[in-house]
């Protein structure tokens, strides 16, 4: 199949472009999502003349949830944040806030970095001893990140930059210089959504992961498989609609790829607030989550174990929210899955437990994984959870 360019979004006033084979659903397409300059033109004029902030977009997954998602962010990202150039933060359209912590000395690589909003915040996060390396398809995106880059390494009083940013895709990151087992932390923000070839960045991904690394992103996930009709409609594309994943395919993709099950964060719901788009979607659920996903080692998945906290992270001295499903308090020994126990055992968290693997004997059969659990719907809905709609005015 040969390789197609799909304008699907803008950023920072201009297009942005995919290239990769389409897949729907572990099947190939039939046909072009495009299939003509005419349409491309199209989306281009549709998005070059009116998304100029993230407050154009149609949904309110690039908006509220991040005011809604902040209060309970730990001082130093909200610190981070707070000195990230606001030209920078003004053109930035995530959809959540994947910053996984204990960073520092990392190297991390931001997949589809835009206006570089994320790379700049985990530039202070990783310490002057840490590296961020910013991808993105886009030159003019990665001209203008490069042009703050001066400004934030004095906000943050460093001798020497600590961000590089780089042109490519995240489908090849090997051809843009991303050496594999290279990375501690990757992490990705609303982008996943709009490549069409999804594994392909979930395996390039974990190709660029050291051993018992970390991917954490937050992205559109839908309630059910997105149909045909839908992921040709540039701008239900562009928004991020058309290309939002199945949230159980996610799972499924993840596995496939060598990457422990996919760990659910948090979720809120996305409500759409254009009316056109709304009728478009038809019965389709939106929502904006975040996973963590783990490079362990092989054959490193044992038995199950029971870990105790040793509250050694400085700004969680009292109890450690791993994921929306693992809650560790400081000094209480916990019981956890084989692979619960092999992520901890094995990644940059190690340290911050005691660890004390089951015999066999003592290891009852795990029964079959649940999906629910993992459901960004039905956290959301537990929680209460949902994305208030953007002003388009701003105000």
């Amino acid at each position: 199949m040969k390789c197609i360019d799909l304008a699907l979004r803008v950023l920072e006033g201009r297009q942005t472009f995919l290239r990769s084979p389409v897949l729907l659903h572990n099947k190939k397409m039939n046909h072009r999502l495009a299939t003509s300059e005419g349409v491309q033109e199209n989306v281009k004029k549709y998005y070059g003349s009116r998304l100029e902030s993230s407050c154009d977009l149609q949904t309110s997954a690039a908006s509220g949830s991040l005011s809604c998602s902040r209060c309970s962010l730990p001082p130093s990202v909200t610190e981070a944040l707070s000195l990230v150039h606001p030209e920078v933060t003004k053109r930035f359209f995530g959809c959540g806030l994947p910053f996984p912590g204990k960073l520092k000395g990392c190297r991390l690589l931001d997949l589809g970095s835009g206006s570089g909003r994320d790379c700049f915040a985990f530039s202070k996060l990783v310490g002057p001893s840490g590296h961020v390396t910013g991808i993105d398809m886009t030159e003019e995106l990665v001209s203008a990140s490069r042009q703050h880059i001066g400004y934030h390494q004095r906000q943050f009083g460093y001798e020497e930059p600590n961000v590089t940013f780089v042109q490519g895709y995240m489908e090849e990151l090997e051809e843009a210089g991303i050496q594999r087992n290279s990375m501690d932390v990757l992490i990705s923000n609303c982008v996943i959504c709009l490549c069409p070839d999804k594994k392909a960045v979930l395996q390039q991904a974990y190709n660029a992961l050291k051993e018992g690394g970390e991917f954490t992103f937050s992205d559109m996930y839908a309630s059910r498989v997105v149909p045909d009709h839908m992921k040709q409609d540039p701008v239900l594309w562009g928004e991020g609609m058309g290309g939002a994943l199945f949230w159980e395919d996610l799972i499924s993709l993840a596995r496939s790829v060598g990457f422990s099950t996919p760990l659910l964060v948090s979720a809120s719901l996305i409500e759409v607030h254009n009316k056109d788009l709304a009728a478009r979607t038809g019965d389709i659920r939106y929502a904006s989550s975040t996973y963590r996903l783990f490079k362990l080692p092989e054959r490193s998945v044992g038995s199950s174990a029971t870990v105790t906290y040793k509250g050694t992270e400085a700004e969680a001295p009292d109890r450690l929210d791993f994921d929306s499903s693992h809650r560790f308090e400081k000094g209480v020994a916990m019981r956890v899955n084989a692979e619960m126990a092999a992520i901890l055992q094995n990644s940059r968290f190690a340290e911050d437990f005691k660890i004390e693997m089951l015999d066999n004997h003592e290891s009852k059969p795990e029964p079959a994984p649940q999906l629910c659990h993992l459901n960004p719907f039905l956290l959301a809905e537990k929680r209460g959870s949902s994305v208030k709609q953007c002003s388009k005015t701003c105000k």
